[in-house]
């Protein structure tokens, strides 16, 4: 059995591994002053970013939650991986070999089970993908041709075909090394009396990837009469696939969703498809779930939701269900800032139909005419009610006044009251006062989770493991708690601003909080290493000599904003901050040595010796700053 992964190893896929690039899979990053990105946080609700990035040091923290660490902590927190799988996918993403304690790395057998997970399904959808075009599979290529789709669009999404019977895929997959216990978890092979075969067969494939462009799931469309399944068969919830999590063709579109700030949702893989051939290339879908809670959550981070902009569209078919499913997705509406739109076609066809039958500019076109949410649940909720007589234009008022009440721009409620009014036959001030009546019976429009209490900063997981956390945190109103903050911050961000007699300064000082001790101490360990330079390397090296409990804090300091703008700034802050900490030490010094004093014989050896101390630390306290002397 392998051990533990070498610490040098970690440090290095650590250093090689570009955290901003990790991140903004995640997260939509802006820049927020000299090395230093914002964004949503991902760990937490929020309106206003208070998620920091600082590449050049490869660290995040949250201001907001209190969230914070490094490219290893981040991932294992959006991917629940364990510290030996994320670095064992970090290492595997940039070429790294990883060495072991014991062994000189891991058996077949031994590496990391998502790893495996996620390797079976990449060699799936290239099986499936080559089996595509095959003449086993005409009748796959008929569906994908009689939709508008040639062979190099179903290249561009991966699009395969399972061959009809029941272990291709097993046998293929075994043949490269796959253990039945390992093909078994994957969730694209059922069980029965004899074992374990095919889940998929005779069926279009699509793969469904994640965020980060791993395959972790497929879906499956029927194409023959004889097969008895759903029309559409999905991947089951499995340790990498949660369908409440995952939107097809996020892969595709993230970035142009990010720098849009805009999402179209539609309903399937095919529109999905017709959709970015079209020039819609913001489109996903879901996977055979509504669109909920979780996908908000990813949508708000990509689109930046924090009230700047930023469009949700929703496309559905003209039917029942697709009414049922637009008033589904009005009932989330509340949980974005951004404002939300239904595009539904006038002959009720979805994106793919549309295309197929009136060309690339038609799809554009239906995203273009797209109109508020509320207003299409304002229709499709007067349709339940009679409005030829008194008692059903009364009821349907009532019925409305919550959805006007909760029109996000408020300059817009006074028209569509008048709007209502009108089409209702009631008076204006009636419908106004049933309005006013559902606001004041609203919650508060707030996600969830955004008045979360700041959290105490979590240490990253280690291959030691977890350690209850030794350390309290510093209260936030003691201004010499915030003053160590400070110095620690520069230590960390700007360590080339101080001199050889501030380092040996540094020696001496004792901090206030333990948490702030240990990090100094991990500084000065780190400076006994290497030349003091910002910088990833700088931060990696006081990383390694620090408890993992203070590790979350160390992150928090590496993105505390330095209130400065140029060279000359920094030196001054730099040189003040230091200054007050060094001279508040001195004066500590000086009271243990006054008392000691005053209790010791003048004619003592012991006073003498006091004295000269009491000498050497006015003499430091001056050299600290010669120009206030």
């Amino acid at each position: 059995m392998a051990g533990l992964i070498k610490k040098e190893d970690i440090e290095e896929v650590r250093s090689r591994t570009d955290i901003r690039e990790i991140i903004e899979g995640y997260v939509t990053l802006k820049p927020a002053g000299i090395g230093s990105l914002k964004g949503l946080c991902p760990f937490h609700d929020e309106r206003t970013p208070s998620f920091n990035v600082r590449p050049q040091m490869g660290t995040y923290h949250c201001f907001g939650c209190g969230e914070s660490g490094d490219v290893i902590s981040f991932l294992m927190e959006m991917e629940h991986t364990s510290f030996a799988e994320t670095v064992e996918g970090l290492a595997a993403r940039i070429g790294y070999q990883l060495r072991y304690e014991e062994g000189s790395g891991l058996s077949r057998e031994e590496v990391s089970r998502r790893q495996r997970l996620l390797d079976a399904h990449k060699i799936a959808a290239e099986f499936y993908q080559k089996n595509l075009f095959t003449p086993a599979a005409i009748e796959a290529q008929k569906f994908l041709g009689a939709r508008g789709f040639d062979p190099e669009a179903s290249r561009k999404f991966g699009v395969g075909f399972a061959p009809r019977g029941w272990d291709n895929l097993l046998k293929y997959l075994q043949s490269k090394g796959f253990t039945t216990e390992e093909l078994g978890e994957t969730g694209m092979f059922s069980e029965g009396q004899r074992g374990i075969y095919d889940r998929f067969r005779g069926r279009l494939i699509w793969p469904i990837k994640g965020m980060s462009g791993e395959t972790i799931g497929f879906g499956a469309r029927r194409l023959y009469e004889d097969d008895k399944g759903p029309k559409y068969l999905n991947t089951p919830e499995t340790s990498l696939y949660k369908k409440s999590q995952v939107l097809y063709g996020l892969d595709l579109a993230k970035r142009n969703i990010a720098r849009q700030k805009k999402i179209v949702v539609v309903e399937g893989y095919t529109d999905v498809m017709a959709a970015h051939l079209a020039g819609v290339d913001t489109a996903v879908a879901t996977c055979g779930t509504a669109f909920g809670t979780d996908h908000i959550k990813i949508v708000r981070r990509l689109i930046s939701d924090d009230g700047s902009g930023g469009e949700v569209i929703f496309t559905f078919d003209g039917d029942a269900a697709g009414q049922k499913a637009a008033l589904h997705a009005f009932q989330e509406d509340q949980r974005f800032v951004a404002q939300t739109y239904v595009a539904i076609a006038q002959d009720g066809m979805d994106p793919c139909d549309l295309r197929l039958a009136k060309g690339d500019a038609a799809v554009r076109h239906l995203i273009e005419s797209r109109r508020p949410l509320f207003e299409f649940a304002i229709s499709a909720t007067l349709k339940n009610y009679d409005l030829t007589s008194l008692e059903g234009r009364v009821q349907g008022m009532r019925a409305i006044a919550p959805i006007i009440a909760g029109i996000k721009d408020p300059t817009l409620r006074p028209a569509y009251v008048r709007q209502v009014a009108g089409q209702l036959g009631l008076e204006t001030g009636e419908v106004q006062r049933a309005v006013s009546l559902a606001a004041s019976q609203r919650p508060p429009r707030a996600p969830e989770a955004e008045t979360r209490p700041q959290a105490q900063p979590a240490p990253p997981a280690g291959f030691e493991g977890q350690e209850e956390n030794p350390y309290p945190l510093p209260d936030p109103a003691d201004p010499a708690g915030r003053l160590e903050k400070q110095a620690l911050g520069i230590l960390l961000q700007y360590p080339q601003t101080l001199s050889l007699d501030q380092w040996r300064e540094l020696t001496a000082t004792r901090f206030r909080y333990a948490i702030h001790g240990a990090i100094a101490q991990g500084v000065l360990a780190a400076a006994s290493q290497l030349v003091p330079q910002p910088g990833l390397d700088w931060v990696n090296a006081v990383r390694s000599q620090v408890p993992l409990a203070a590790q979350g804090l160390l992150a928090e300091l590496t993105v505390l904003p330095i209130p400065v703008r140029t060279d000359e700034q920094l030196q001054a802050y730099s040189r003040d901050i230091l200054s007050q900490i060094f001279q508040a030490e001195i004066g500590r010094q000086k009271s243990d040595l006054l008392i000691r004093l005053q209790n010791t014989s003048p004619d003592s050896a012991d006073y003498q010796a006091i004295n000269q101390s009491l000498m050497e630390l006015e003499r430091r306290r001056r050299a600290l700053n010669p120009h206030q002397n």
